[in-house]
């Protein structure tokens, strides 16, 4: 069974519950989703046991939060090539981090994404917790057909 590691940065607290909708998209599944804060996670070997990995972070000031940016470091010693990522960010004005996360992934470390970042200003309303559902469910889909296919 795959299993999926969903690490956020967050101040303010809504990037993490939005990392629990998506995991509780990926649990409705079947699969298993784990959810940490960056600052649990110390080295590489933290990243490496997952088959999926989505990285999330809010975005100040076009910047993501500084911890993410130590996670992407790690990400570089792990090799992440055609694993199944995504991002996720919550943001009040731009929402420039998420975007910078997904390409990271994307084209360094040649993940095999999908289709695009989810982008929430609140995960509070209604519409957001259902997108931050589906984009788990996504997520859990992908891993799914590839189980099915080896």
């Amino acid at each position: 069974m795959s299993k999926v590691l969903i690490a956020y940065a967050t101040r303010s607290g809504n990037t993490g519950k939005i990392a629990e909708l998506i995991a509780e998209g990926i649990r409705l599944t079947g699969l298993q989703a784990k959810v940490v804060n960056t600052n649990e996670i110390k080295n590489e070997k933290d990243l490496a046991e997952y088959d999926g990995l989505i990285l999330g972070s809010a975005t100040y000031n076009g910047e993501m939060m500084n911890k993410m940016k130590q996670i992407l470091f790690l990400c570089e010693k792990v090799d992440l090539k055609d694993r199944v990522g995504g991002s996720f960010g919550a943001f009040g004005w731009s929402g420039e981090a998420l975007e910078r996360i997904y390409e990271t992934m994307k084209n360094v470390f040649n993940m095999d994404m999908v289709k695009e970042p989810l982008r929430l200003k609140s995960p509070s309303l209604k519409e957001g917790k259902k997108m931050a559902q589906d984009y788990g469910n996504d997520i859990g889909q992908k891993l799914l057909s590839r189980e099915q296919r080896d």
